[in-house]
């Protein structure tokens, strides 16, 4: 379907990479020990703009936040062009706070007698215009459509007066006001002349135009604003080219995620419950009821179990840079898709395989229909998901790669690190259906303390040309680099 992303994947695979050395960068909103967590401040969405150079995050109290990256404007460029020139940059990159705004408000659904919570679900970076930045929040039911720019805040600060033409011309305009009350008609003007002057001849002085006073207006310091451009209500419900879940095979079957191609507009993914992915391509038909490919893993017979169906449920789905692959995520594993072959995965991770023999007691807590996310690298080569107890995986998926790391969202991310040796995978070039697995534990962690189903990693992104992951445990904002 697409030939651009071959060369891609021959290309990454020549060189087999070490695995990446993560460490601790930065971390906003750090909770101390014992600090109970706002229900509220708790961080729902995560993404990164096009450009790396802004973050932006959503929380359950409808706000956003927005992060804006400073390392490289320390140097005076790009990081990218700086190190094209052989340019030293021996500090890792850093963010800082920009600002934040409400972006959502809770409401009731008079329609479906529902209490719609304020929580952002997702966000979206798009194109900047005119060094304004555009984005995208959404809850359950709104969409909104956000512009965030820098303004200079203007006052007036003093009046400029001539007093030297004051004098010889008579008084000043604005010392001359009256206070006094005139007679004025409905329109809102005025049945005397100004100045007590009865005609326009004789409305200017014999020494000539008394001297004006003007204002002086000074630029303070820049603040930014945000503004709401346009509101989309009911968006995920009704609109021209709808996604219905009744297009589904079963009415059972409910779309979880969705995503555009990188670089064809036309193409989009979507996933479902049942996990499947369909790949639909609009030039055939503008609306999204039939698809050009299916993806989905044919079931073994004999492991199906009463929980089959709810861990194959896929939460998330992300396209590779080019668009030749797609990386989607379940309950229990990362499985990587080739737009050209929908036989079956090229790869799949196993991410907590531990966890499948306490699937009775995940159901009971309802741990088990947790959505984890999941990002791919900006080169292709690495990807990474969340778990329990704060922990993320990072995996890398290039020829003869055996790397499976486990991290820790805290200021030592190798406290709990695991890097689990697995028997390397051919190259993704020749497209082969590979099985790769991470580490096979018991149901507890590298110190022997068991996994923490209460503190959960669910959203984590992949800055576009770095290795650098921003990860949300909680109401804390991690970030590492490598």
């Amino acid at each position: 379907m697409l030939d651009g992303g071959e060369g891609t994947a021959a290309g990454a695979a020549s060189a087999t990479p070490q695995p990446l050395e993560w460490k601790f960068s930065q971390v906003f909103g750090e909770r101390t020990a014992g600090e109970e967590v706002q229900e509220v401040d708790i961080i729902s969405a995560i993404e990164f703009d096009r450009t790396g150079d802004h973050l932006a995050t959503g929380d359950r109290g409808g706000r956003v936040v927005l992060f804006e990256r400073t390392d490289a404007k320390d140097h005076g460029g790009h990081r990218k062009d700086l190190e094209m020139m052989d340019y030293s940059i021996s500090r890792h990159p850093e963010f800082r706070y920009k600002t934040e705004f409400q972006s959502h408000e809770p409401e009731f659904d008079y329609l479906k007698s529902l209490e719609i919570e304020e929580k952002i679900n997702k966000i979206r970076w798009c194109q900047t215009a005119n060094g304004a930045l555009f984005l995208l929040s959404s809850n359950d039911k709104t969409i909104k459509f956000w512009k965030v720019q820098e303004k200079k805040v203007k006052k007036i600060c003093d009046f400029y007066v001539d007093l030297s033409r004051a004098v010889g011309n008579g008084p000043v305009v604005c010392s001359s006001m009256s206070t006094s009350s005139k007679p004025c008609m409905e329109n809102g003007g005025c049945n005397e002349s100004p100045f007590g002057y009865t005609s326009i001849e004789n409305s200017l002085p014999s020494g000539g135009i008394p001297s004006l006073c003007l204002p002086v207006v000074n630029s303070h310091e820049t603040s930014l604003v945000a503004k709401c451009r346009r509101i989309y209500a009911h968006a995920h419900d009704y609109h021209i080219n709808s996604i219905s879940n009744n297009r589904c095979n079963s009415p059972a079957e409910v779309i979880t995620s969705a995503e555009f191609h990188p670089t064809h507009c036309n193409m989009l993914a979507y996933s479902s419950s049942r996990g499947s992915i369909r790949l639909i391509d609009m030039r055939q038909s503008a609306l999204c009821d039939t698809h050009s490919k299916l993806f989905e893993e044919p079931e073994v017979p004999a492991s199906r179990s009463f929980f089959t169906e709810i861990i194959a449920s896929i939460s998330d789905i992300k396209f590779a840079k080019d668009g030749r692959y797609i990386l989607s995520r379940d309950y229990m594993t990362l499985k990587l898709w080739d737009i050209n072959m929908d036989s079956g995965p090229v790869a799949t991770f196993q991410v907590h395989e531990n966890l499948r023999p306490k699937l009775c007691d995940l159901y009971e807590n309802d741990s088990i229909f947790d959505k984890f996310e999941c990002c791919l690298s900006g080169d292709g080569l690495h990807m990474a998901t969340g778990s329990y107890s704060n922990m993320f995986r990072v995996f890398g998926c290039s020829e003869g790669s055996t790397e499976a790391t486990t991290l820790e969202a805290s200021k030592n991310p190798m406290r709990r690190q695991v890097q689990t040796l697995t028997r390397p995978s051919k190259s993704l070039g020749p497209l082969p259906r590979v099985l790769r697995r991470g580490a096979d534990t018991s149901g507890v962690d590298v110190n022997g303390s068991a996994f923490d189903f209460a503190t959960k990693l669910l959203h984590l992104s992949w800055h576009p040309t770095e290795n650098l992951l921003a990860c949300a445990a909680s109401n804390s904002l991690y970030m590492y680099y490598a």
